[in-house]
């Protein structure tokens, strides 16, 4: 028998959002933080209900079916269900702690746009003082990392967001696997 208790677990990066609908931008995070994290994995996690909205335009299953399609084979990615199952909203640290079981999570990755509420996050000090804060920049937010103990900025150079893509149809940042299916949800 193998004796796995000392052997240290997979470092981890998790990359949570609504997704409602992913488009090439978090298509672009996934890529360069396959590339430029040292990291065994990737984990995409898809939120039922992100705790800072009331609604989504596309249903939970939804969300996650899309990240399957567009994330689910890519070497070192793994598109995980578990905020979905849990059929309510499931805040940051809660999902750290889960994943922190079976991985090392050393990061989480979030959008610039994320950076004025971010102390509002649930245990935000827990998250703090235990992961690392990847920010890839977003057109018009600041990068203002005071608050922060460890993190690293990544330019993203992406116009792409989920609000114009649902607000004004921009399905020209949207990657034609999950296009027709993006589309006759925004028609509704």
């Amino acid at each position: 028998m193998v004796n796995t208790a000392n052997r240290p677990k997979p470092k981890v990066a998790i990359f949570g959002g609504s997704f409602d609908p992913p488009h090439r931008g978090h298509q672009t995070i996934v890529q360069k933080s396959v590339k430029g994290l040292n990291v065994d994995k990737i984990i995409v996690l898809p939120a039922y209900l992100n705790p800072f909205k009331s609604s989504s335009l596309a249903s939970p299953k939804q969300r996650l079916a899309w990240c399957h399609k567009l994330f689910g084979n890519i070497s070192n990615v793994i598109v995980s269900d578990y905020e979905i199952n849990k059929n309510r909203s499931v805040k940051t640290s809660q999902s750290v702690k889960y994943f922190n079981i079976e991985f090392d999570v050393k990061y989480l990755i979030i959008g610039s746009d994320n950076l004025s509420t971010i102390t509002s996050w649930h245990e935000f000090d827990f998250l703090n003082n235990n992961i690392e804060w990847v920010i890839f920049t977003r057109n018009g937010y600041p990068i203002d990392t005071e608050k922060l103990k460890k993190f690293k900025v990544i330019q993203l150079n992406e116009d792409a967001n989920s609000t114009d893509i649902r607000d004004k149809k921009a399905l020209i940042y949207i990657d034609n696997k999950i296009e027709n299916s993006v589309k006759q949800i925004i028609k509704g």
